[in-house]
């Protein structure tokens, strides 16, 4: 068999993908993280006493954690099986994938085999992004030297 007629076969046999559909339900998933995020930024806001720009952090670092519990509770993969991206996209993507290579490590250990392959991505990850933040930095800083903007 060639591979013309390999891929016809495949073309025929394979069921057509559903692009509305997962485009769909990625932007109501993506859109009730979203909006788990925004009730738990409310609720540091009225309980705790932050401000819009404090809480933010706060949130952040709960939806990761919800996410990382999620994950090891086996529940967020079936999340991702339903909605793609709507689940990959938000920052609870992040604590899924951070966790996920903690728990393929775990049988070789703690050290290298748990930390190092949670490191794997998280790295990267930080690597990326205190250097966007650098250069970001760097640009206003320059724009505000020359009159452009204000802090």
């Amino acid at each position: 068999m060639d591979p013309q007629e390999y891929q016809q076969i495949e073309q025929q046999n394979t069921p057509p993908t559903p692009y509305l559909k997962n485009a769909l339900k990625a932007f109501l998933v993506g859109g009730i993280i979203c909006a788990i995020g925004q009730a738990i930024t409310y609720l540091y806001i009225i309980f705790f006493d932050f401000t819009d720009k404090t809480a933010g952090n706060a949130t952040v670092a709960t939806m990761v954690f919800i996410s990382m519990v999620l994950t090891g509770l086996g529940l967020y993969r079936k999340l991702g099986a339903f909605a793609g991206a709507g689940s990959a996209v938000p920052v609870t993507g992040f604590g899924n994938a951070v966790v996920s290579a903690a728990i393929e490590g775990r049988t070789e250990g703690w050290v290298l085999g748990v930390g190092s392959n949670m490191f794997k991505l998280a790295g990267s990850v930080i690597l990326f992004g205190v250097g966007s933040a650098f250069f970001i930095a760097l640009i206003k800083l320059i724009l505000v030297s020359i009159g452009v903007v204000e802090w």
